[in-house]
């Protein structure tokens, strides 16, 4: 590896928020066990049960960590993107991976063996509290998305990732929009639910369908819808 590449690789690694305050001697040895990995959109990265695959941070394009029904139905868990890190909770306790991961796009994504993340936390604490931090953060998302579950309707919480899809790329529209298959997996629903949650949205005028996009057309309602 040229140098520019190895300076690319540690400048991806510092990014991660939960490894910014750390001393840089910590981001260089995580840097120099993790290896590459190119994934093309829809591999399954490790499925749940198998033994820990590592820690994983991404490169390039987005990864979603699911779990599937006995009758084989898909539940998206999260969908994180360039920087973010995943599979913290069997990188640290060495238990089988909880959830699947699957390449959502083309993927690029560094891996980091839990052999090696572990003699790096025992040669510096301060990532194994860094690490901590980090499984309390994905435990804060976890209760919200329960919560979010219970306490909130379909709707509801279509709004709420619609609204978030917006945020995410622009303003005011979804330039790729989600198929109503990936919004009930994200959703802990079926197709078709979403189908009618969308076109409630649409007929109340809150939202409109322009191709393969869908535009907001009002989003204070849609906050309202998403009981925000």
């Amino acid at each position: 590896m040229n140098d520019t590449r190895v300076s690319d690789v540690f400048a991806l690694w510092r990014a991660v928020p939960f490894l910014a305050g750390l001393p840089v001697d910590v981001v260089k040895a995580l840097a120099n066990v993790a290896s590459r990995h190119v994934y093309p959109a829809g591999a399954m990265l490790f499925s749940e049960g198998e033994p820990v695959a590592g820690l994983y941070l991404i490169e390039s394009g987005s990864v979603k960590v699911c779990r599937f029904s006995k009758d084989g139905r898909e539940h998206t868990l999260h969908v994180f993107t360039v920087g973010d890190t995943f599979n913290d909770v069997a990188a640290f306790d060495g238990a089988p991976n909880p959830a699947s991961a699957v390449a959502f796009t083309d993927a690029v994504v560094w891996r980091v063996a839990r052999s090696d993340l572990h003699g790096i936390a025992q040669r510096y604490p301060a990532l194994a509290w860094a690490l901590l931090e980090s499984i309390a953060r994905r435990t804060r998302y976890l209760v919200g998305l329960v919560q979010d579950l219970s306490a909130r309707n379909v709707k509801a919480r279509l709004a709420r990732l619609l609204l978030e899809q917006a945020q995410a790329q622009d303003p005011k529209d979804m330039a790729q929009m989600l198929t109503q298959e990936e919004m009930a997996s994200r959703l802990g629903t079926v197709r078709e639910v979403v189908g009618r949650a969308l076109r409630n949205l649409a007929t109340n005028g809150i939202i409109e369908f322009d191709r393969h996009r869908i535009v907001i057309r009002d989003s204070e309602r849609l906050a309202e819808e998403a009981d925000l």
